[in-house]
This record gives C-alpha cells, sequence and structure tokens, in this order.
C-alpha cells in the first residue's frame, strides 16, 4: 500500500502563487488520485474557493502569497474543521505560534514527504 492510497478520491485545495509550482503540485496530487480544488494563487481566490466548495478533506497552502499571507484562509479552514498543511521557505520560528499544531513541508517539497504529511493530517480529523 502506497502513502497516497487512503487519499485517493479526497479533496484537497491548493493554495499556492507560483505558478509552476501550483501546476506541479496539482499535477502530482491528481496523478495520486486526489481532487484538487484551485489551485487558488490569493488569499481571496482561495476564499472565493471555499465559498464555492461542497466538500474539503484538506488543504495545503503556502505562506506566503504575493507578499500576504495565507492565515486568513488557514482561520476559515480550521473553524470549518479541515485539516490542513503549510509550504514553506520559511523557518518554523516565523509561523506563528497559533500556527504551531499545523504540520509544515519546506520548500523545495518533497512530494512523498507531503503525502505522508496530507494522510496523516486527514487521518487525526
Amino acid at each position: 500500500m502506497s502513502d497516497a492510497d487512503g487519499l485517493k478520491n479526497h479533496r484537497f485545495l491548493v493554495v499556492e502563487d507560483d505558478y509552476l509550482i501550483a501546476a506541479d503540485l496539482a499535477a502530482f496530487l491528481e496523478a495520486q488520485g486526489i481532487e484538487v480544488v484551485g489551485p487558488a494563487a490569493s488569499v481571496n481566490e482561495a476564499l472565493a474557493l471555499l465559498e464555492t466548495s461542497d466538500h474539503l478533506d484538506g488543504a495545503v497552502l503556502d505562506v506566503n502569497l504575493q507578499d500576504d499571507r495565507v492565515y486568513p484562509v488557514a482561520d476559515l479552514l480550521r473553524s470549518l474543521g479541515v485539516p490542513f498543511v503549510f509550504t514553506t521557505g520559511y523557518d518554523a520560528c516565523a509561523i506563528p505560534k497559533a500556527y504551531a499544531d499545523v504540520p509544515r513541508c519546506d520548500k523545495p517539497i518533497d512530494d512523498q514527504r507531503l503525502i505522508r504529511v496530507l494522510r496523516e493530517a486527514v487521518q487525526r480529523h
């Protein structure tokens, strides 16, 4: 059984402002049998997708979006009970303490680590 087996047919929001990273991430997740919502390139775009999406099993959130922070999206996901993972090039100390419990995948993203972290996040919820 692969790490992605527990995620097949799940829906994940992808929030990433770098087009190439977003496209690669979406293609990788889809190849694992995951339905991708987005990718969204900004906080406003992500919030709009959340308003129109019926159900999400999780999300992958880039912390820094066009010099804005993704935390409003994280807060809404948390209030909805949707698990999420941060992707970032920042040190853990740059993430506010309110998000200390959120799993992080450092950039450049290791695809297999991301799948493991997503699966663990979904299983915890």
